[in-house]
């Protein structure tokens, strides 16, 4: 796990240095190491958004929700993924999506009250 840690931190210090491709090859390495890690999901989520990939940014939000989906904060995330992806494609698809991700993220908070 100390290694996940460690090119986490160097994710996170290249997302500060605007290095987007190379913080998103070093997320890539962390989910060869553990498919599961949910953090580097939701950063990667984040990071191909911001190239424009909204594709796989979608996918990483949603599969954030699939490792964790007890965790409201993953579906919040989702839907603003989603909300970025409709502003980057105006594919209106994705607005009904941002709805549910809104609503699923309020239905976990409650359960877990």
């Amino acid at each position: 796990m100390s290694q996940i840690i460690e090119l986490e931190n160097e994710a996170v210090r290249l997302r500060s240095e605007g290095r987007t491709d190379a913080e998103i090859e070093t997320l890539l390495k962390i989910l060869e190491l553990d498919e599961t890690f949910a953090r580097a999901h939701l950063a990667l989520a984040v990071a191909y958004g911001k190239v424009g990939n909204f594709a796989a940014s979608v996918a990483h939000g949603e599969r954030a929700c699939q490792v964790e989906p007890n965790d409201a904060f993953n579906f919040t995330a989702l839907s603003v993924t989603y909300q970025r992806a409709y502003a980057g494609t105006n594919d209106h698809s994705y607005i009904r999506k941002a709805e549910d991700a809104k609503d699923l993220a309020q239905r976990v908070r409650a359960a877990t009250r």
